[in-house]
């Protein structure tokens, strides 16, 4: 029998009569009788730390006894049960200052703690940038290194359009008016084609060893809708172009099917993109299909807001709808039309998410 096993069943045996200082002699008695790396070994058979048992040799050898901290003896730490609306203030703030991958569940904040601190404290809150470090990591959110730096120079007016954007959605949602976010997902090709990610089965698909176009039945176009007050999801699939007429018409047919049934005698909308692509800031035929397919056609007074060039990700639908797509269909390929549609359709949150 190894000195390992030979602790862990003494150890088994006195295990529940030892107590408090006892069990940390008895542990310093037997890394005291391996000699060197005795203290690593006895910790590892024992389950103790290597600090309680260099201890407990302290203590053998007559000197005084090192302190070690105690969890349960340590000085009141800041609880949000005492300050019971600042959970609730902090998600509020979030909620124009989280961005997320559309790819992907990483999220992140694009205030810093010490930012998000100041705008607590003109609420009432009495809190520090590291109890704000602690709430952030209950909301699964941490600190990450950027992977990426968008080159260029930082866009002027940045933080004013966001808040521009922000004043203007709570504008909307006070009024129970619509406000929807859309953007043109990442385009998949149908046929034999690799997906990344992973998923569970016995056997890993076979599929095609490169991912030629021509290869393709059809190179899927989809035009995602996400309306932010009812959390739900319409999503339009082209196998042609992706234009401001098609992705007009996708708004157009949402309005038509869903939205005059969840917003009746609504007569004002707001829309969320990005600043470039088929629904740019710069695109006339945007706002021309706007005007003829959406504003007249309905009687609509439609506002749009563009976020900032290289912002896309700060646009809700990236994280709450796009993201939710690619892990539900992760590692699986899209071989029809048909499974695609499945697959965005079958597309759920534990918040309620639903997606036509």
């Amino acid at each position: 029998m190894s000195t390992l096993e030979e602790i862990q069943k003494k150890y088994g045996l006195l295990e529940l009569q030892l107590k408090g200082n006892l069990r940390r002699l008895w542990a310093a008695a037997e890394a005291a009788a391996i000699g060197r790396g005795g203290i690593r070994r006895v910790a590892e058979a024992t389950g103790l730390s290597c600090a309680r048992i260099s201890a407990g040799l302290w203590e053998l050898r007559g000197c005084k006894p090192l302190r070690l901290a105690n969890p349960a003896k340590r000085g009141p730490k800041f609880s949000e049960e005492k300050d019971a609306t600042l959970l609730s203030d902090l998600e509020e703030l979030l909620a124009d200052e989280v961005a997320g991958n559309p790819m992907s569940e990483q999220t992140w904040v694009r205030s810093s703690t010490r930012k998000l601190r100041d705008k607590l404290r003109e609420k009432g809150h009495q809190v520090g940038h590291c109890t704000v470090h602690r709430l952030l990591q209950k909301l699964d959110l941490s600190l990450r290194a950027n992977q990426k730096r968008r080159g260029g120079s930082r866009c002027p007016g940045r933080d004013e359009q966001f808040q521009y954007i922000a004043a203007q959605k709570k504008l909307f949602r006070q009024a129970g008016l619509p406000s929807i976010s859309v953007d043109t997902k990442h385009k998949e090709l149908i046929g034999d084609f690799r997906r990344p990610g992973k998923t569970w089965c016995k056997e890993a698909a076979k599929v095609n060893e490169h991912d030629f176009t021509s290869m393709a039945e059809y190179r899927a176009v989809p035009f995602g809708l996400y309306d932010l007050l009812k959390n739900e999801g319409y999503v339009t699939v082209g196998i042609s172009n992706d234009t401001p007429e098609f992705a007009v018409s996708a708004i157009a047919n949402w309005w038509q099917q869903k939205g005059t049934v969840a917003y009746p005698g609504a007569t004002e909308l707001l829309i969320l993109a990005d600043c470039g692509g088929t629904n740019g800031v710069r695109c006339k035929a945007w706002k021309q299909n706007l005007q003829e397919k959406l504003c007249d056609r309905f009687g609509l007074t439609v506002t749009v807001c563009h976020y900032p060039p290289g912002c896309s990700k700060w646009n809700p639908i990236e994280r709450r709808l796009f993201s939710q797509i690619s892990i539900n269909w992760a590692g699986k390929p899209l071989r029809t039309l048909g499974i695609m549609l499945g697959y965005i359709r079958g597309t759920t949150t534990s918040t309620g998410l639903k997606v036509v």
